[in-house]
């Protein structure tokens, strides 16, 4: 009875395995019930290039702990196997620099950066060297852009330290200081004529101008698998920061990113509509609006 209760057990677990997408198959050494066999005769899983043996004396907890096991095998490696196909350019060394030495709310230690801002220059060298192609996902395309802004932004800033904003730049944006394949770039023409004509308002949130009003630099790379809902996450953290904008049922502040960049938010409907996609608080189609002082102090 203990030996058909196993078998009924694989029954169900190879089910469950088969969502995995890998191949599962069960087998035993002879065509008879495992009952009628002998001590030395095993059931066996084969899965990918693993195989599992089960004894007729081990218990169910045993046999269940053995399958969990190769489950997660070979959910890891499928997940391994997404990354490689789906990631047409790799920002890792863009996400280190952002892990280590921006906050979880976005402050920048650009001190730390400075002492290795060989590394951020040799990771947007590698952007220049690895443009976007048409056949690149709108995903690829977001991810890429993004991460360029960002960093340029970032190297905007150790280039002129030490300064209390970027505004005591001269002329900031239009500095043409990053070449990207033959083109030599500044950071009005990626934000206006590249990343807001893929037609995702949503990238307002994702670039950063170097200041405490501007969405905080989220402290990882943009990739394509996560792009969509890491912008998803910033449109959420952003509309909701009090810090930022103000909101309430009948009236709302708003950082001034929503009056300089309206046009974008209202594609698919009004402001309002818009900003109730993310908004914790309903806001109504007739609140009062206005807009809030930008402050150009530097993220740090």
């Amino acid at each position: 009875m203990k030996n058909k209760a196993i078998i009924m057990l694989f029954t169900l677990l190879l089910g469950a395995c088969s969502s995995s997408k890998k191949t599962i198959a069960a087998t035993t050494s002879a065509n008879p019930p495992l009952a009628e066999s002998s001590p030395k005769d095993q059931v066996e899983m084969e899965v990918k290039d693993s195989v599992v043996a089960v004894k007729p004396s081990e218990t169910v907890k045993e046999v269940t702990e053995k399958v969990e096991e190769v489950k997660e095998k070979v959910s890891v490696e499928t997940a391994d196997i997404n990354l490689q196909i789906t990631e047409v350019f790799n920002h890792s060394v863009w996400d280190g620099l952002l892990t280590k030495f921006i906050s979880s709310d976005g402050k920048v230690d650009y001190r730390s950066l400075n002492n290795n801002k060989g590394v951020l220059r040799d990771y947007i060298a590698s952007l220049g060297a690895n443009m976007p192609m048409e056949t690149w996902t709108q995903e690829d395309k977001l991810a890429y852009w993004m991460n360029a802004y960002n960093a340029m932004t970032v190297d905007l800033i150790l280039r002129n330290l030490p300064l209390e904003s970027i505004k005591d730049i001269n002329k900031p944006w239009d500095q043409r200081n990053w070449k990207l394949g033959s083109k030599w770039y500044n950071l009005d023409e990626i934000e206006h004529q590249i990343l807001r004509k893929m037609g995702d308002p949503r990238i307002h949130f994702g670039i950063n101008c170097a200041s405490f009003s501007c969405p905080p630099l989220l402290n990882e790379a943009f990739t394509s698998q996560k792009v969509d809902s890491q912008l998803d996450l910033l449109a959420r953290r952003f509309i909701n920061d009090p810090k930022r904008n103000t909101i309430s049922k009948e009236s709302i502040q708003l950082s001034k990113v929503f009056s300089w960049f309206a046009k974008d938010f209202k594609t698919g409907g009004t402001l309002i509509d818009f900003l109730n996609l993310y908004s914790e608080i309903t806001i109504d189609p007739k609140a009062r609006k206005s807009f809030k002082t930008y402050d150009w102090t530097l993220n740090n």
